[in-house]
């Protein structure tokens, strides 16, 4: 075999596996958010009337890996675990209350969406070949995390919890913020909570 066969040879067999591993199983092994443990004990927490709101960041990256298997400090992005129980007899309406995060320079972090989450994680990790397959079930296994703020808390459901995402304000890795502190309006009276 000549020298420009056996290149070619190898650049198809690079190809191929690489073909195959974008073509293959989930991108991230997301666990269950069912397994989720309870919040831990020093969760900050604050109320407003009929509401009360305990949340805990995810600073580090091991805490991040274990959920979803990704490293989302790196991706620039700070999970805040969340769960808000509701005592009073109506409904709560859920969409008009607002999150804002803010650190110690007066920075605003941007809330995103899950799906805005996943892809930050993707370009981070410089994901780009991909089975659409694998990247929606990622999107619905990460999804399953996100704090429902579309529908409202009814005597039904008076507990819920999941998780807000926010993105640093330059998009750069999360390293060590200091003096978070979380702005909750819509609750009858606003909250601001701080966090570190």
């Amino acid at each position: 075999m000549d020298r420009k066969s056996e290149t070619r040879l190898i650049t198809v067999s690079l190809l191929a596996t690489l073909l195959t591993a974008a073509c293959g199983g989930p991108l991230f092994k997301v666990k269950p958010a069912t397994e989720l443990p309870p919040l831990p004990a020093a969760a900050r927490s604050a109320t407003a009337p009929g509401v009360l709101l305990r949340v805990a960041p995810l600073l580090t990256d091991e805490e991040s890996q274990e959920l979803f298997e990704a490293n989302l400090p790196l991706s620039g992005l700070l999970p805040l675990r969340l769960e808000m129980a509701h005592d009073a007899g109506e409904p709560l309406e859920l969409k008009h209350v607002k999150f804002k995060l803010r650190d110690s320079s007066g920075h605003e972090w941007k809330l995103l969406t899950a799906k805005q989450a996943t892809s930050r994680i993707m370009k981070a990790n410089g994901i780009r070949l991909y089975n659409p397959h694998s990247r929606k079930q990622f999107e619905a296994e990460f999804g399953a995390y996100d704090f429902d703020r579309k529908s409202p808390l009814t005597a039904a459901q008076r507990r819920r919890q999941g998780f807000l995402f926010f993105q640093t304000p330059g998009k750069e890795p999360v390293r060590n913020p200091q003096g978070l502190v979380l702005l909750v309006s819509g609750l009858g009276q606003p909250i601001e909570m701080p966090l570190n």
